[in-house]
């Protein structure tokens, strides 16, 4: 049978129960040990113990096995499975990442495009329930990760993308943001946003007409991050580890600064937000919950989720029950109370010992 566990901690309530039926019966030994110091014919073969201490041991055993079930209880324990619908909603983001080589720049340690990578997994840890996706782009676009909500499969895309992913190189920022609009499932207007991850660079792709035209007629709003040095930038490091150095362009070496303009009037125009992170490290999950979570959120279709079926309840009422009996046990009515202590006939002690001193009273 598959068991499982929801609440694995409880498991120490049960080692307490365990170590407070061991103290009370310690308690009970001890009590009756210590009697037979004061009536040693308690400890003899023939006497005939109490029926308060039976009950005694019987109440102790029967709080015992209730707190156990409750113990058990609250372990949460399940087994069997069943299908529940679960209704989603959210919105759906596209993050479009540039992977050209200017974004080996370690103006932002370690450098741009790792700096990039390490962002979105914080936005994406931050928006739970949304669809997101990847899109990375250079001199051409590729959808590297479709909208998905499993999250960990998402990073590990994520990591692997690079330089490499494309092999023309240049960037064409407005070739990405028209091709991530096409990865949208819904093809409704709103809860729609793309989160675009660059330094800005562009080779008259026009990004800003691209972006207001998805804008007006998509209703996509667009939210630009920026990085690397918008002053003096950084040189590209060659991303052919034998050739060593840096990028040269007629024998002098390729500085790239950020161009931090184009990425704000994509944002202006389009209802978005231009984050200019720089060099900076920036709270993503802040900007997630500050702009790109204003984005008017949609039902998606009803997911099935396979879950375990809780069996508390099968522990919870017998313990109660148990609990029940124990306070029948601990009140029911007695028999006339004994004045003195019963002793066996072959004891040499056959007199009743009466436990109320006799009060003798002199007059005057």
């Amino acid at each position: 049978m598959d068991i499982h566990f929801g609440n694995p901690g409880s498991l120490v309530l049960i080692a307490l129960v365990a170590i407070g039926l061991a103290v009370s019966a310690w308690a009970m030994v001890a009590r009756r040990h210590a009697l037979g110091k004061f009536f040693p014919i308690v400890s003899r073969p023939g006497f005939k113990r109490p029926v308060t201490s039976s009950r005694r041991w019987l109440s102790a055993a029967l709080v015992s096995v209730s707190l156990v079930l409750i113990a058990i209880g609250l372990l949460d324990v399940r087994w069997g499975k069943t299908w529940q619908e679960v209704p989603q909603k959210g919105i759906e983001v596209m993050f479009v990442l540039d992977v050209s080589r200017s974004m080996l720049a370690e103006d932002a340690t370690p450098n741009r495009l790792q700096r990039a990578k390490q962002q979105i997994k914080d936005m994406v840890d931050a928006m739970p329930g949304n669809r997101v996706g990847l899109v990375v782009f250079a001199g051409d676009t590729r959808q590297a990760v479709p909208l998905t909500t499993h999250y960990e499969d998402f990073k590990q895309r994520l990591d692997a993308v690079g330089p490499h992913t494309i092999r023309s190189g240049g960037s064409r920022l407005g070739d990405a943001l028209d091709a991530a609009s096409h990865g949208f499932i819904s093809k409704t207007n709103d809860h729609k946003a793309i989160v675009v991850f660059t330094d800005g660079e562009d080779q008259e792709s026009k990004p800003v007409e691209v972006a207001m035209n998805l804008f007006n007629d998509k209703g996509i709003r667009i939210f630009t991050v920026g990085l690397g040095d918008m002053d003096q930038g950084a040189r590209i490091p060659e991303t052919d580890l034998a050739q060593g150095g840096y990028v040269q362009y007629q024998g002098q070496q390729v500085w790239s600064k950020m161009n931090g303009r184009t990425l704000q009037e994509i944002a202006t125009d389009t209802n978005g937000a231009y984050i200019p992170a720089g060099t900076s490290q920036v709270d993503m999950a802040d900007v997630y919950r500050r702009y790109v979570a204003n984005v008017e959120q949609t039902e998606f279709e009803t997911a099935k989720i396979n879950s375990y079926i809780p069996r508390f309840q099968w522990f919870a009422v017998p313990a109660l029950a148990v609990l029940l009996l124990e306070v029948f046990v601990a009140t029911r009515r007695r028999g006339p109370a004994s004045v003195g202590v019963s002793i066996p006939a072959s004891s040499p002690v056959t007199r009743r010992v009466p436990l109320q001193a006799h009060v003798t009273s002199h007059h005057a």
